[in-house]
């Protein structure tokens, strides 16, 4: 399987999550199928079927967040140094040279994207079309309105304040 890119927020909060998962939320399911089950006629119960459904989703993402873990690629932007260049985790600040408007965003894994953060999935084509230039280049972007054109103001690494 691909290395999954992480930074190291992101990988602290999906370890989190799948703690969560493991020790809050399996118990409390296990203890509503097990109340479920001493009401008798299962074929009827409702209770006993949605406490099923939600195991499973459980389970599932326990699943999926065990080998998005293990095959992380975990980046720490505090020990970036890129030489001035767009690398995932770094954090840059645009000049939208249409409208003039300025945006900053931080280039993370896709389960960590969160675009009103500020924060861009690497797979996204704006950071895609960041990766490897430098501040004061122009990054070209074919999105859905035309092409789009911004400016690089400025790279920097290390976790965004």
């Amino acid at each position: 399987m691909n290395k999954v890119p992480l930074t190291v927020i992101g990988a602290e909060k999906l370890k989190q999550e799948l703690h969560h998962l493991k020790h809050v939320q399996r118990p409390a399911v296990i203890q509503a199928i097990s109340e479920a089950r001493a009401q008798g006629d299962l074929s009827e119960n409702a209770e006993y079927d949605a406490a099923k459904e939600r195991q499973s989703f459980i389970e599932g993402r326990i699943v999926e967040l065990e080998s998005k873990l293990s095959n992380a690629q975990i980046i720490d932007p505090a020990q970036l140094e890129a030489d001035g260049r767009c690398v995932f985790a770094s954090t840059v600040e645009l000049e939208d040279l249409q409208s003039g408007d300025i945006f900053t965003y931080q280039i993370v894994g896709e389960d960590e994207a969160d675009i009103k953060a500020g924060k861009i999935s690497v797979s996204s084509p704006i950071a895609r079309s960041l990766i490897g230039k430098f501040a004061g280049d122009v990054a070209e972007v074919n999105a859905p309105g035309g092409t789009r054109e911004y400016e690089i103001l400025d790279v920097r690494y290390g976790n965004p304040a």
